[in-house]
């Protein structure tokens, strides 16, 4: 089931001619986690708790969402200290959420997220020459030369944003930046900080970026940034905006010290991360992450052909045939040929290599995955590209490069 299946539609129109039904929301969630549309589902749960915050199918549904080893009954999170006086965070007012460190035993406890130390590095990132050069200029220069750096003026605040179609390896890229630091990595998701209970969201992440802190020097990686950053306009429950408030304090640390901390973030919907998130200082720098190169498609496909049998592999054709193909379509293409000559062998008895018959099999069936995120993105190049922010993209689409 997808997000545009019949039900989905007929249970969003049931929602919004009774929006104040938390049952019409709950069977909304249910089918959108059915669908593989986690963050979806977890809005709705969540508008459905605003409604009814005793509702234990919703708090089930919500742990079950969030992947939460905490059941429906855990005990509330923590008290914040709400003797903050509140502040205006870029013309919201609202409580500040700044979380104080405890003193004594509890501050000293083990870190409750994985760090660890990534060997990759940038060579090992397959062509896509481009990416490297923008993030050597904007991000690892300035890094490795401290003392050019002082003599320029060149200040190392704010992030990094990774932006493009799903499966085009952002990820990789963001722990290949950790190597070539030697920096511990950090990766959030938005199951590490979401949570049920109010105020909890915003404990999790002041604790994600007490962590980092910690193990400076740090690459800390949030992966799908709109959904933890989404824009406060579009946000229906007040406690998700109070959480994009506390991502705004972390990040300006008016309260604490982010030297050796270095912030990358990841969507594939940059339109939908709050401009306040985008200003200087903050993810002030975006990078856009396009299907690999020709050089990027061949250095995927040796790698994951390396341990397979294969023989007489046209691999220079294969490349040519993929334009277009990300990271994981070219996975999923190698998979799908093994699995033709798995077939093949399981059936006749006789075990044969891979050869280039199964891989014409698999490109009759493997195609593109990106064409739709580019449909969606020449939208928001043509009517809400302000201020040139995704110049690069329009560049892309103009070279006619999307099949």
């Amino acid at each position: 089931m997808t997000q545009d299946s019949p039900l989905i539609q007929a249970l969003r129109d049931a929602v919004a001619a009774a929006p104040d039904q938390p049952a019409f929301r709950l069977h909304l969630a249910r089918a959108l986690i059915r669908a593989d549309a986690t963050v979806a589902a977890v809005v709705e749960i969540t508008e459905a708790l605003r409604l009814d915050p005793d509702s234990p199918e919703a708090q089930q549904l919500m742990a079950e969402a969030l992947a939460d080893s905490e059941s429906a009954d855990a005990p509330a999170a923590p008290a914040f200290d709400w003797q903050h006086a509140e502040r205006q965070v870029d013309g919201v007012v609202g409580p500040r959420f700044a979380v104080p460190v405890e003193s004594g035993p509890a501050a000293d406890s083990a870190d409750e997220y994985e760090t660890d130390s990534p060997t990759v590095t940038l060579a090992d990132v397959g062509g896509m020459d481009q990416v490297k050069q923008r993030l050597t200029t904007a991000f690892l220069a300035p890094m490795r030369n401290p003392e050019l750096r002082k003599l320029y003026g060149k200040s190392l605040r704010g992030g990094l944003l990774l932006y493009g179609p799903p499966g085009c390896g952002k990820t990789f890229i963001a722990r290949a930046v950790a190597g070539e630091l030697g920096a511990a990595f950090l990766s959030v998701g938005i199951t590490e900080v979401l949570d049920m209970w109010l105020g909890a969201s915003e404990r999790n992440l002041h604790d994600v970026f007490q962590q980092a802190r910690r193990s400076a020097p740090c690459v800390l990686f949030f992966d799908e940034l709109d959904a933890l950053g989404g824009r406060r306009s579009h946000l229906l429950h007040n406690g998700m905006r109070t959480t994009v408030n506390q991502f705004l304090h972390e990040l300006d640390s008016v309260d604490y010290d982010n030297e050796g901390l270095f912030v990358l973030g990841a969507t594939n919907c940059p339109w939908d991360v709050d401009a306040a998130l985008r200003r200087p200082g903050r993810f002030d720098r975006t990078l856009l992450v396009l299907p690999p190169d020709a050089g990027a498609r061949e250095q995927i496909l040796r790698h994951h052909l390396r341990e397979r049998p294969i023989e007489n592999i046209d691999l220079r054709a294969l490349v040519a045939r993929t334009d277009g193909y990300s990271g994981a379509d070219l996975a999923h293409l190698c998979d799908s040929a093994a699995e033709q000559a798995l077939i093949d062998s399981a059936r006749s008895g006789n075990i044969r290599m891979i050869g280039m018959a199964d891989f014409e099999t698999a490109l009759r069936e493997v195609r593109p995955s990106v064409s739709s995120w580019f449909e969606s993105a020449r939208s928001v190049v043509m009517f809400a590209n302000d201020g040139g922010q995704y110049d690069d993209l329009a560049d892309y689409l103009k070279r006619g490069k999307v099949r």
